[in-house]
């Protein structure tokens, strides 16, 4: 895996502002207020359907290797009914993990603190045996709990790593459609419920930009007036380093 180099960038967007009086900006700013409430309620229609989608039951045993030895999918649960998985870029034999997946793992250990008060669990889940994964975060200094699923079929099921048909084929079925295959490994995020009786259901997975809404450092960027100024890289989070490699 290629170990990204911080090279010197030529910002090409800049800030252009029209210069008002006060009074007229506030009219502008009153304006936006009235799209930002709009979307608001928008997100919080979506966020209701998306927790009115019907489940489906997870009949497979999957085992991970963590840092608590061998554990089941019901196992991770620990003792709560929610669990949310993010699916690691990070595949057997890699020096590090995706650089991308880096920058939003920079944000779970603070979510983390609050989240099981909400009755959910949070792990990560990578391909790769625990002892590379395990190295990678002592490097990174991450605390969240993160766990191998090498061996087993979790990673394929869940569409974030490709099969040997799919690598033979050259697509790949990834968020919610089968496409030209651009990498073995892909991001993505997994939800699950466990009832009373021990049962575990899927409920939610999304992929790609559906991973926005986890990147606090992006919604700071939103608020700035060049923004994310990524429209002259060569593709989004080109600009994102490790956050040592800075």
């Amino acid at each position: 895996m290629k170990i990204e180099t911080l090279e010197p960038e030529t910002n090409k967007s800049e800030a252009n502002p029209r210069v008002v009086p006060e009074a007229e900006w506030l009219v502008a700013r009153k304006d936006l207020l009235t799209r930002e409430k709009e979307l608001t309620r928008l997100r919080d229609e979506v966020s209701r359907h998306r927790r009115e989608l019907p489940w489906v039951k997870v009949d497979k045993d999957y085992i991970f290797d963590g840092p608590d030895g061998k554990e089941t999918l019901a196992d991770l649960f620990e003792g709560r009914s929610q669990l949310i998985v993010y699916h690691f870029m990070f595949a057997p034999g890699w020096e590090e993990g995706c650089k991308s997946c880096s920058y939003l793992a920079d944000h779970f250990d603070g979510a983390n603190w609050h989240l099981p008060h909400r009755d959910v669990t949070f792990v990560v889940i990578s391909r790769a045996p625990l002892t590379e994964l395990e190295a990678y975060k002592k490097r990174m200094g991450w605390r969240f709990k993160w766990l191998s699923s090498y061996g087993n079929d979790f990673n394929f099921d869940y569409h974030v790593s490709a099969t040997q048909e799919e690598k033979a084929k050259g697509k790949m079925f990834y968020n919610y459609r089968t496409d030209d295959l651009i990498g073995d490994e892909m991001p993505g995020l997994s939800v699950f419920y466990k009832d009373e009786n021990g049962d575990v259901f899927h409920t939610y997975s999304t992929y790609g930009r559906g991973l926005d809404i986890l990147v606090g450092a992006y919604n700071f960027l939103d608020l700035a007036p060049k923004g994310r100024d990524e429209d002259h890289l060569d593709f989004t989070m080109d600009w994102v380093r490790r956050h040592d490699q800075y």
